[in-house]
């Protein structure tokens, strides 16, 4: 909900830096118009970049202590290769083809310190990839890797990013990576996914799943 109602605010800034520029643009009388003219140009520009800023906010989701983030269940398809199934929160289905004998999930996650974070505001997070791992050395050197974007957009600004390279820029808030530490893969083992506040966690829910890890560990 946060982040909904900060990208709400973002919204409406933005259509107020439109609002401004559209009637500074609207008058006439070109020689101080100009000056006023570039201003509104500049105006606009900004707009759209708050409006870019908006949408990637939005796609980050408020995390409410422990909580389930996606289920991953696998097919065995060959020696080494699996077919991933992951089910977001959300509901939405995405499904990717793993090479080797190990899977990762890894998040976004945006933490907020000294007075947001006292306000109680609750960490933002994005699931951000997935990816096989072999256990082997040499395999994972020579062998098929596979690793796979969750981020869809792929265009406009990355508050993650900016956050992540300029800490100084923004000292009441703090970009991080969350990561499932690396889990096997097995035919028919179906895991569920949760984010806390020191990262992802990987859950066995079947006995496939508890099989393989009870083997690996």
């Amino acid at each position: 909900m946060f982040y909904s109602l900060l990208s709400v605010f973002i919204i409406l800034l933005c259509l107020g830096l439109v609002y401004i520029a559209l009637r500074l643009l609207a008058r006439g009388r070109w020689l101080r118009g100009f000056l006023r003219g570039l201003f509104g140009v500049v105006l606009l520009l900004a707009a759209l970049v708050l409006a870019l800023i908006a949408a990637d906010v939005f796609s980050y989701k408020q995390m409410v202590k422990e909580e389930p983030v996606a289920t991953l269940s696998f097919e065995q398809l060959g020696e080494q290769h699996y077919e991933a199934t992951l089910v977001h929160s959300s509901g939405e289905e995405e499904t990717f083809t793993l090479r080797g004998d190990q899977w990762q999930l890894d998040a976004r996650v945006i933490k907020w310190q000294g007075l947001m974070g006292g306000l109680g505001v609750s960490p933002g997070y994005r699931l951000d990839r997935i990816s096989g791992r072999y256990y082997s050395l040499a395999e994972e050197r020579s062998s098929e890797r596979t690793v796979y974007s969750l981020d869809n957009d792929g265009w406009g600004p990355d508050v993650w990013a900016w956050i992540k390279q300029n800490p100084g820029w923004f000292p009441v808030v703090d970009a991080r990576y969350g990561s499932a530490t690396f889990v096997p893969m097995a035919a028919d083992a179906l895991f569920e996914v949760r984010l806390s506040s020191t990262g992802l966690l990987a859950r066995p829910l079947n006995e496939p799943a508890r099989r393989a890890l009870a083997v690996w560990e």
